[in-house]
């Protein structure tokens, strides 16, 4: 999800609630402690150097039980680190601690963001030495077309 999606999400709910892909709220009285701009500046293993530029949002429990955050307060974050921090729009990553910090792609569902999960993977599977992974296929399905085999006494054998 993109800031401009959630700044257009923002004003038509009456709470903002965060999910885990495994059905799991984050609890209630979280606080969004920082929202900014990250850049990752990295080199592949196949040696091209890139950069990428998330917007991130770190979520935090506190033990404050009382605390309900609005979704007008968060967009007033939003447009704060805007107006401050020349924050654009982005791909989010939301940083919540689970068992240990975790960082999360973001959606909708209609009713409640949900914390996707994300995954690693190779950027330069070309130069990485990992070879494709093979269909697999029965052999009960290899076509019995005539042509392709050879015939007796036809001398392909």
């Amino acid at each position: 999800m993109k800031l401009s999606e959630i700044k257009t999400i923002l004003p038509t709910l009456e709470n903002v609630e965060f999910q885990l892909e495994d059905g799991t709220f984050v609890p209630e009285h979280f606080h969004v402690t920082e929202v900014g701009t990250v850049i990752k500046h990295f080199i592949d293993c196949g040696g091209t150097i890139r950069k990428e530029k998330t917007v991130s949002f770190q979520l935090w429990n506190a033990n404050d039980f009382e605390h309900r955050l609005k979704p007008s307060k968060l967009l007033n974050i939003i447009k704060l680190s805007e107006d401050k921090l020349g924050l654009e729009d982005g791909e989010i990553e939301v940083e919540y601690q689970n068992t240990t910090i975790g960082k999360y792609n973001l959606e909708f569902n209609g009713e409640n963001f949900i914390l996707t999960n994300t995954t690693t993977a190779c950027l330069a599977q070309d130069a990485c030495g990992i070879p494709e992974e093979k269909q697999k296929i029965k052999l009960s399905e290899l076509s019995s077309d005539s042509s392709s085999c050879c015939t007796p006494n036809s001398g392909c054998c």
